[in-house]
């Protein structure tokens, strides 16, 4: 019984723990080119100066243009799919024209 006790305790203080975490620290800010990828009828995604090819899920249209340079901020949607299947899942939290 103790046991389930303490595993119960175990489990709550690891989700209060998780809740506690600053999103701030998992952006990520970065510059890159925005390319139109023609797999899965198309989209805008872009090719960090990492080398990481990022498909963000809220890039407006303002800056879907093939070969734009561009700096930006994002968060990593980890455990997120998509179905474009290329690239990091991102959602951008800033962004400019560079």
């Amino acid at each position: 019984m103790q046991r389930i006790v303490a595993l119960v305790l175990f489990a709550v203080g690891c989700t209060a723990l998780g809740s506690c975490i600053n999103e701030d620290e998992d952006t990520v800010k970065l510059t890159g080119t925005v390319i139109y990828v023609s797999l899965e009828g198309g989209f805008y995604g872009i090719r960090g100066d990492d080398g990481k090819n990022y498909d963000p899920v809220n890039l407006s249209e303002e800056f879907r243009k093939e070969g734009l340079r561009i700096r930006f901020e994002a968060r990593e949607l980890k455990g997120q799919v998509s179905v474009h299947m290329w690239g990091v899942l991102i959602e951008i939290v800033s962004i400019q024209k560079l």
